[in-house]
C-alpha cells in the first residue's frame, strides 16, 4: 500500500492515504505500548519513532517514504520490549518493596526507595544505605576482622551488646542536666532494650538479634529504632544495623527495616 511522504523542516511525518483494511484490535494486541499504538491507530509516525525500530526497515524503505502496513506490525513488539525494559512510559517495574543486594560474602533485601551512600560511620563499614525520603533511615553492613571462630565467644548477648555500645552512639555533651522528660541527671540521651533472641541460620551459625529505642533530649522523631543482628563467619564479625525514626516507624518504614535484617545472611 502506498503512503503519501510530508516533509517539513523540523520533522517528518508519513501518513496513510487510506487506512489500512487491518482490524483495530489486532494492531493493539501486536503493538503493546501506548505510544506506537496511537501512532498505527491515527496513522501518523514520528521519524524518531521510525528510527527507533531501524532495523525493522530497510534503508529504501525510509528514504522512499513507502512502508508496508505488515511492516510496522511486526515492528511493533520491538517497541515495546523497549519501553518496558527501559521503563520510559512510567510504568512501575518493582512492586515488591525490596531490591536484593549480593555483597562480597553476604547478601541482603534493601528497601527499593533507599540510595547507597558514602558515608562512613562506623569502621568496617561495607556498605550503607539511606532512605530517599529520610536521612535519618538507614542500614549498615559492618565487616571486621576477629579471632573469635562464633558469636558466641563474645560472651552472652548482653556482653557482646556491651562490646559494640558505639553503634547507638555515644554521648558528647558533659554537663549537668537536671532529671526532664526521662532522662537521668546529667543525661542527654536514653536506650530501651526492646527486643533481644538468638537465631541460628542454615548452616548452624548463631546471630545475636537486638531491637531498641533511642531517645534524645532534643526530641528528634521521638527517638531512633535500632535494629541490630550480628554473627561470626570465617574469621569475620559481620553486623548489621537498621535505624529509623520512631514516628515513620510506626507509618510502615518497620517494615522495610525489619525485613532487611530478616534477609541478610552471610556466606
Amino acid at each position: 500500500m502506498a503512503l503519501l511522504q510530508k516533509t517539513c523542516s523540523s520533522s517528518c511525518f508519513v501518513r496513510a492515504t487510506k487506512a489500512p483494511r487491518v482490524s483495530r484490535a489486532s494492531v493493539v494486541v501486536r503493538a503493546s505500548n501506548e505510544t506506537t499504538r496511537r501512532e498505527l491507530l491515527s496513522g501518523v509516525i514520528s521519524t524518531a519513532t521510525l528510527l527507533a525500530a531501524a532495523p525493522a526497515f530497510t534503508r529504501r524503505e525510509l528514504l522512499s517514504g513507502v512502508i508496508s502496513t505488515a511492516t510496522l506490525i511486526a515492528a511493533a513488539p520491538a517497541f515495546a520490549a523497549y519501553g518496558d525494559s527501559a521503563n520510559v512510559f512510567g510504568k512501575r517495574t518493582n512492586t515488591s518493596g525490596i531490591i536484593p543486594y549480593v555483597g562480597d560474602g553476604f547478601t541482603v533485601q534493601l528497601p527499593a526507595r533507599w540510595n547507597p551512600s558514602r558515608e562512613v560511620e562506623f569502621k568496617g563499614t561495607v556498605l550503607r544505605y539511606v532512605d530517599n525520603g529520610a536521612a535519618a533511615n538507614n542500614l549498615t553492613v559492618i565487616s571486621q576482622d576477629t579471632s573469635k571462630g562464633k558469636i558466641e565467644d563474645y560472651g552472652s548477648t548482653d556482653d557482646f551488646l556491651k562490646s559494640v555500645g558505639y553503634l547507638l552512639g555515644e554521648q558528647s555533651y558533659d554537663g549537668e542536666t537536671r532529671s526532664e522528660g526521662g532522662f537521668a541527671p546529667g543525661r542527654v540521651s536514653a536506650a530501651s532494650l526492646l527486643e533481644v533472641k538468638t537465631e541460628a541460620d542454615r548452616k548452624g551459625r548463631t546471630s545475636y538479634y537486638y531491637q531498641i529505642l533511642v531517645r534524645t533530649a532534643d526530641g528528634d522523631e521521638g527517638g531512633k529504632h535500632q535494629v541490630i543482628k550480628a554473627t561470626v563467619a570465617d574469621g569475620k564479625l559481620w553486623i548489621i544495623k537498621c535505624q529509623v525514626g520512631d514516628k515513620r516507624w510506626f507509618k510502615g518504614a518497620d517494615k522495610g527495616a525489619l525485613a532487611a535484617i530478616a534477609s541478610f545472611t552471610v556466606a
